[in-house]
């Protein structure tokens, strides 16, 4: 199994996300298994949730496998407000009180 390990430091913004594109794509094509370190993205929006799901169900439809391994707290508050956890396949992280 071919593994790639890519850390994204951008934003994943509409200001970004045409860029960040076939920067993902490119990752798809590279590996089996895709893990996305988004530890230090500072900034998400519904444009970069978008990505994130294109790029997962990119991965999908060419028999590989996409993992955010790594969540900054911003893409961790947005895939909880979308409720896509369990969709990308990711743990859940429950805070402690």
């Amino acid at each position: 199994m071919n593994v790639i390990r890519r850390a994204f430091t951008e934003d994943f913004t509409i200001y970004r996300v045409a860029e960040l594109k076939p920067v993902l794509l490119a990752v798809i094509e590279e590996g089996t298994r895709i893990e996305l370190d988004l530890s230090a993205v500072e900034h998400i929006d519904s444009a970069g949730c978008q990505l994130l799901i294109l790029a997962k169900r990119e991965a999908n439809a060419a028999g590989k496998t996409l993992a955010i391994v790594a969540h900054s707290p911003a893409v961790q508050s947005l895939i909880e407000f979308y409720n896509l956890a369990a969709w990308f396949g990711d743990p859940l992280v429950v805070p402690a009180a």
